[in-house]
């Protein structure tokens, strides 16, 4: 209860910024609700977008990438607060076999699973960084596959998932991440700048911070899930086509 205390506290002391993360959420599930509708339309497909059963899987992919989210961990190539975590993981597994907006609610939930167990420690400004990240990751990927699914399409979408990531994660660190944490927790940038400098001597500048800090970061990560998202899905997508195959015959006897 404490917890769930603080974080509603958390959320009226940054009402404003809150209501412009859940519109970057809603801009987030509109696109891919765009782009799955299209992809359908060209398969021909007929099946719900929020079907029930879809609806459920999403509640369980998201509750395992919630606490995925929380098993993060450091690298010894960049500061300590940068964490890597594999919680896109289960985000794109769902976007993969449900489509992007499954892909992209995951990852909305996944956040808020993370805030009710842990809270913010960054006035959610972290919280929303990540979100728009993984989707960096899980929006392309899954709506190049909804186009036509393939190995081959799962493998393009990941690499174009990857670079999007990548690139995007580096220019937002340095044009926002940066100088929001920090005036957040009121450390100079030079500090910020320094400590990536005891790591590796070629950082002088923001710039050449996110080139050697985040982006290898970033590439670990798309690659990482990229490669365990192709061994999983392919041993868990059967009985994620069974179970949709008995839905459709269940609603295919009632008709």
């Amino acid at each position: 209860m404490g917890n769930i205390s603080k974080l509603l506290q958390d959320v009226k002391d940054h009402a404003e910024f809150v209501g412009i993360c859940l519109l970057i959420v809603v801009g987030f599930v509109l696109v891919a609700y765009l782009f799955e509708r299209a992809a359908r339309a060209r398969r021909g497909g007929t099946e719900r977008i929020l079907a029930t059963r879809k609806v459920v899987m999403i509640g369980m992919f998201s509750a395992i990438s919630g606490i995925l989210y929380i098993f993060d961990f450091s690298l010894p190539i960049a500061p300590d607060f940068y964490k890597l975590d594999f919680s896109e993981l289960p985000a794109m597994i769902a976007g993969f076999a449900f489509g992007p907006v499954a892909g992209v609610l995951v990852e909305f939930i996944k956040e808020l699973v993370k805030l009710v167990l842990k809270g913010t420690t960054t006035a959610f400004v972290g919280d929303l960084a990540n979100f728009i990240i993984g989707c960096m990751l899980v929006l392309p990927a899954s709506i190049v596959y909804q186009f036509k699914k393939s190995r081959k399409t799962a493998v393009i979408g990941c690499v174009i998932g990857t670079m999007i990531m990548t690139v995007f994660g580096t220019w937002f660190n340095a044009v926002y991440l940066l100088p929001a944490f920090s005036n957040l927790f009121g450390m100079p940038l030079d500090n910020i700048l320094a400590m990536g400098s005891e790591l590796n001597p070629r950082v002088t500048d923001i710039t050449s911070f996110v080139i050697f800090m985040v982006a290898p970061i970033n590439i670990i990560k798309g690659v990482g899930i990229s490669v365990l998202t192709m061994l999983i899905y392919k041993k868990v997508s059967p009985i994620i086509k069974y179970g949709r195959t008995m839905q459709e015959g269940s609603s295919a006897r009632r008709m």
